[in-house]
């Protein structure tokens, strides 16, 4: 082929691609460089073939790389994921490579498990602080009855608390611990003993200082080397990094250490249909290895071994909190960019907002559940 018709080939290939991109978007009633806060600005034509061939990777490296802007970035995937526009957009070679390596390989092995920690959580604890509430909650708060982000992250401590009915002098075990907040918190206001276990060093290191000379006990360990027995167990989105090809071997973790009579609370972020993997950007760029399970996949991975008592979906909470962390992120951006360069922060408000979008479209849902083992004799009573 001569190089005018090459050249002729991929400028009907791109337009072919802004054509069927432009028709996409105005379904979601989005428009290419329109005037109003949900629409975007194009500054590189080649945007379009990008993501017809790479997806939601495509999409979110482009912004990252500057070739797209929207002022409002939540607003803009509530559309897209309300109008569910990622359906019609079918497989890419990024998502299909993504699905057969979360099918193939175990990619939460133990070694494997460390990356998320290493990657993600163990970032510059700057950002965290100047992030999230004085706490360090680095999930969602509960909004309820809160007018602050301190308030909302103390009040969803306090429900989980309440709903494991903990009583002074309990030995409760915490799997994923973060920064030691929830241990903290149970241990002063509900006077129990706390073991918390996490593979991220620089979490564990700032628990250990956090915590102080209260009974908390933190190890850095991988939950499949968990040892002995407890009242109380909860784990706090801890399972989003465990993998579908681990769940059922977390949760025989979890009823082996578990007393029998003993409560459970699982917090989850969750999908509303099996997947085995999350989308292919968040999995390069934020979450590596990550997962959200389904109803039918937690389903499947407790039974035979617990009785379900409590099932709670808050998942409106996680879009207020993630507007909050947006806000105080970028509030405080002058402080925490000293570590940083503007590809990071075009790639952490691109995150937050992302993920704020999804929640408001009730793509993605955030479940505490609790759980018996050999279930509460005379009935569960539901807290909220």
């Amino acid at each position: 082929m001569k190089a005018a018709s090459l050249k002729n080939f991929f400028s009907l290939k791109k337009d072919s691609s802004k054509l069927f991109v432009n028709n996409l978007l105005e379904r979601a009633d989005i428009k290419i460089n329109g005037d109003r806060p949900w629409d975007i600005q194009v500054h590189n034509e080649n945007l379009y073939s990008r993501v017809m061939s790479q997806g939601s990777l495509g999409l979110g490296k482009s912004y990252m790389d500057g070739w797209w802007d929207c002022q409002a970035l939540d607003q803009f995937f509530f559309k897209v994921l309300d109008a569910g526009l990622e359906k019609k957009v079918g497989l890419n070679w990024s998502t299909i490579i993504n699905i057969l390596k979360a099918k193939l390989i175990n990619l939460q092995s133990n070694k494997r498990a460390l990356e998320v920690a290493e990657r993600h959580y163990d970032l510059d604890l700057n950002l965290y602080q100047n992030m999230l509430d004085s706490n360090l909650q680095y999930t969602s708060a509960y909004w309820q009855h809160a007018s602050n982000l301190d308030e909302a992250q103390e009040h969803k401590m306090d429900l989980i608390c309440k709903k494991l009915q903990l009583k002074p002098g309990m030995k409760v075990l915490d799997i994923g611990c973060g920064w030691g907040g929830l241990a903290r918190y149970a241990a002063e206001k509900y006077k129990v003993e706390v073991v918390e276990v996490n593979i991220s060093k620089e979490q564990v290191a700032y628990a250990k200082q956090f915590c102080g000379n209260l009974p908390i006990t933190i190890i850095e360990q991988d939950y499949r080397d968990i040892q002995g027995t407890f009242d109380r167990i909860a784990s706090i989105c801890m399972i989003n990094h465990v993998g579908y090809k681990n769940c059922s071997i977390f949760m025989e973790v979890v009823y082996s250490c578990l007393k029998d009579g003993g409560l459970f609370l699982l917090q989850t972020v969750s999908s509303n249909k099996s997947q085995v993997s999350c989308d292919s950007w968040t999995n390069k760029y934020i979450f590596p290895n990550g997962y959200n399970p389904s109803i039918k996949q937690l389903g499947q991975s407790i039974e035979g071994l617990f009785v379900m008592e409590d099932w709670h979906n808050f998942g409106a909470d996680y879009d207020k909190t993630l507007m909050a962390w947006h806000d105080r992120f970028n509030k405080n951006w002058d402080t925490i960019k000293l570590r940083f360069d503007e590809r990071f922060y075009r790639m952490w408000n691109y995150y937050l907002l992302s993920c704020a979008g999804g929640f408001r479209a009730r793509d993605m849902q955030l479940w505490q559940i609790v759980f018996s083992k050999k279930g509460v004799k005379g009935g569960y009573t539901s807290i909220r």
